[in-house]
């Protein structure tokens, strides 16, 4: 038999002729381990040469192979223990032949001439690979058919496509070339990568973005291989290589084809990619493939084959220039994939707030979940604002859809609602100046809100719904209620009255809000989920007892733990308050004529509050910062001026007045009489601000208690 002549046989093991060819390697889960002819078993006739693809082989070879005399049908000739041709004749029924009546489905099928095995390729021999022997692991295999290598281009570009972001496709053009393509691979990727139509400037970069290979060989000692390494660490490791405009690199990569490393542009080229002290294996052992991109090279690949090994041929380098095609086209697409993501994430980010504040008397817990990780932006929005008095409002909405769209909708709308909340106005007017602008927004641009208005010295709450499912309380005895609030339209309707009511805040209670995407889902409706949240609050409450409340943040993770696989269908935003309050002995109020001795007065009785509280050491500065700040209200006031202390964490004092205008800190001149009074109260005070009322304004600042 022409030793240059391989046949391929059938893989199946099921119904096996006794006579049929030899059993071949089963296919590789990648299906890129390629086809290992088996040694003839001993005793058995050496199969004849195969004629061209479709042609029935000569009368004489198919005697010589199946033992029987042309023109016989199925009955054997007398035998003397050789075959017509010289062959010994088949050894007993384990090597004989079906008769001709019955066909062979086994026939081993013959394989085109115009695809010779590579020349000088030994086979390896093994025993059956069906009994799990074989080559060593790690051994690459010839290709020796257009099928194999079509086999394995389909796997290889699967694998790659299975990449989302660039390490993954990265590592998937190595995993699936190492080492069934090459026995080594080095990525090279430009440094930093472009994004999209973008032009960069500067020149181009290339830096060893990876490199994989088969276990190091003593045979190929003194060649690039046994320098790489399998996981580089990138950090430490990485190379950076500039292309020269006009150099040899950059000629090959503007090519784009692959070529081989003996080409003399290749030769060139490979030092200023690797470096003057590495070398390649000689001859057609490597492949230089560059990466292109939508637009532009992004960078480049090196397949190496040992020395031993047999080299490439010309139809490799269009294997090459697929994967090499199929990784850059998904690199561009994970580069461009990364910018997006970055994109939503920090608008989600900017668009929630990222700390809560700490007002006085209330503490309060956050949670948002986006719909999907990877739709990480959508409507849904939760905020937290104080308010003048020691009040804080609590706000909670959700704009149809999770999209972009949604999650700008929803910056416009969360920024007009901390704007009117500055303004103090109540929450039935902050919703109907939100649906106002809603309807400016666009015609379709609809969202649910809730607003409510804690006041910690009242111990009451105001709250206002448009269109969001209510929220819950949970009291500290461990009952959870449902609390009664008009539903309203949502947001972006239009002529709509939203309407207000005020309820009881008792200390120790904690009130959620939420987002319909915890309660509503495909598996149950928002009343039915809400239901449950009532039930999962008030068994969390059980957990700690009927004295405390449970924490917060553990809260806030145990409702969203009642969430079950499949039932989040929406982005869901949470936001947990607890009442403390402040405790009715620990406020002291009065009301002062504006004339030219309420600051005296101011003075006289902010002293015996603090001497009632046992903080007579911050008298004087008390005295001082009061005095200043009431002068400042009574010079223009028409009507009684407000002063409110409260003694919380620090001492907090509050001075309102009839005149909408706001103080500002400014220089006083040397021959200025006045304007130093805040100058004053910015040194000493920790902190102090001043918030326009829809009845005036409140001048407030904070000082350490001692």
């Amino acid at each position: 038999m022409d030793s240059t002549r391989v046949t391929e046989h059938s893989n199946s093991h099921e119904g096996h002729q006794p006579g049929a060819a030899g059993p071949t390697a089963p296919a590789d889960p990648r299906g890129a381990l390629l086809h290992t002819p088996e040694p003839p078993l001993q005793g058995s006739p050496a199969l004849p040469a195969q004629g061209p693809l479709g042609s029935p082989a000569p009368a004489e070879a198919r005697c010589a192979a199946t033992g029987t005399p042309a023109g016989s049908h199925g009955t054997p000739a007398p035998s003397d223990g050789h075959g017509p041709a010289g062959t010994p004749a088949p050894a007993g029924p384990e090597h004989s032949q079906p008769s001709a009546t019955e066909p062979d489905r086994h026939r081993p099928r013959p394989v085109p001439e115009s695809i010779p095995a590579q020349p000088g390729t030994q086979v390896p021999v093994g025993p059956d690979r069906r009994k799990g022997q074989g080559p060593a692991p790690g051994t690459p295999m010839p290709m020796r058919r257009d099928g194999d290598r079509l086999r394995f281009v389909g796997a290889a570009t699967r694998r790659i496509a299975r990449g989302i972001d660039l390490d993954e496709i990265v590592m998937g053009l190595c995993r699936a070339t190492v080492p069934t393509y090459s026995d080594a691979i080095l990525v090279y990727l430009r440094d930093p990568l472009p994004v999209g139509d973008e032009r960069p400037t500067g020149p181009v970069v290339l830096r060893l973005r990876r490199t994989d290979r088969i276990p190091e060989d003593r045979e190929t000692e003194g060649f690039l291989l046994p320098a790489l390494q399998s996981e580089p660490d990138l950090g430490a490791t990485s190379e950076l290589c500039e292309v020269r405009p006009g150099g040899a690199l950059a000629e090959v990569l503007r090519g784009v084809r692959p070529v081989f490393a003996d080409a003399p542009a290749a030769r060139a080229a490979l030092p200023e990619l690797i470096g003057e002290e590495l070398t390649v294996p000689g001859g057609q052992r490597a492949i230089l493939a560059p990466l292109r991109g939508r637009r532009r090279v992004i960078g480049a690949a090196l397949f190496l084959r040992r020395p031993d090994r047999p080299a490439f041929e010309a139809d490799d380098l269009l294997v090459a220039a697929q994967l090499a095609t199929h990784s850059a086209l998904g690199i561009d697409k994970a580069v461009l994939y990364g910018r997006e993501a970055y994109i939503a994430d920090e608008l989600q980010r900017t668009m929630l707030p990222e700390t809560l504040p700490r007002p006085t008397g209330v503490r309060l817990a956050s949670r948002y979940l986006p719909a999907a990780e990877t739709a990480r932006v959508g409507g849904d929005w939760y905020d937290a604002i104080p308010l003048p008095g020691s009040r804080v409002a609590l706000v909670v909405g959700d704009v149809m859809g999770h999209s972009m769209t949604s999650a700008a909708i929803m910056g416009q709308l969360r920024t007009t609602a901390q704007t009117l909340a500055g303004l103090d106005l109540p929450p039935q007017e902050v919703l109907h100046h939100l649906d106002e602008q809603a309807q400016r927004l666009g015609t379709d641009r609809m969202a649910t809100c809730l607003y409510a208005v804690y006041d910690p010295v009242a111990h009451r709450i105001t709250i206002a719904n448009a269109g969001h499912p209510p929220p819950v309380l949970l009291h500290l005895g461990g009952r959870a209620e449902v609390l009664r609030v008009p539903p309203g339209a949502p947001i972006g309707v239009g002529g709509v009255d939203f309407e207000a009511v005020e309820l009881d805040a008792p200390a120790g209670a904690t009130l959620l809000l939420y987002t319909d995407g915890l309660v509503e889902s495909r598996l149950r409706d928002v009343w039915t989920g809400i239901e449950q949240l009532r039930e999962k609050l008030a068994a969390t409450a059980q957990l700690t007892g009927a004295d405390h409340a449970p924490p917060l943040e553990a809260l806030c993770d145990e409702v969203l733990d009642m969430l079950g696989p499949g039932d989040r269908d929406d982005d869901i935003a949470l936001l947990a308050a607890r009442f403390d309050g402040i405790a009715p002995s620990d406020v002291a109020v009065w009301h002062l004529d504006p004339e030219e001795t309420a600051p005296g007065k101011a003075r006289r009785l902010a002293r015996r509050a603090l001497s009632r509280w046992d903080m007579e050491d911050m008298s004087d500065s008390v005295e001082l910062l009061v005095s200043e700040v009431v002068t400042n209200a009574v010079r223009y006031a028409s009507r009684p001026v407000s002063l409110r202390l409260l003694r919380t964490d620090v001492l907090r004092c509050e001075v309102g007045d009839d005149v909408p205008q706001l103080p500002r800190l400014r220089q006083a001149r040397a021959t200025d009489e006045g304007g130093r009074g805040l100058y004053l109260v910015n040194k000493l005070a920790r902190r102090w601000g001043a918030t326009r009322l829809s009845t005036g304004k409140v001048v407030w600042f904070e000082l350490n208690r001692g």
